[in-house]
């Protein structure tokens, strides 16, 4: 059991883990913060009174979905964010152990 722990510490599967897990766990609640919360303000913003995510570029018969864009970039954004200070205020950096160290 203690090579299978040492294998696992010095891998740095511990790390790659709870990135997983964290951004897992709070992937619906910073989808509905952003859909629910910000691009409404967004769109107030911009004038665009309803959902920031169906704003769009019409060019001929083409939709360039620009508002849908915007959403999943922000979305993107706010999990890096809180994925990163979780791990840094958590100290889960510190969990790995290389090897020589």
């Amino acid at each position: 059991m203690k090579g299978f722990i040492a294998f696992i510490r010095e891998q740095g599967v511990v790390g790659l883990a709870v990135g997983f897990i964290l951004g897992g766990a709070i992937a619906k609640m910073v989808t509905s913060l952003v859909n629910d919360m910000i691009n409404p303000l967004i769109g107030l913003l911009l004038g665009r009174v309803g959902q920031l995510s169906s704003a769009y570029l019409k060019i001929g018969h083409s939709k360039i979905m620009w508002g849908n864009f915007l959403n999943s970039t922000i979305d993107f954004t706010i999990v890096a964010f809180v994925v990163y200070f979780g791990v840094k205020i958590l100290k889960l950096d510190k969990l790995d152990k290389k090897k020589g160290a």
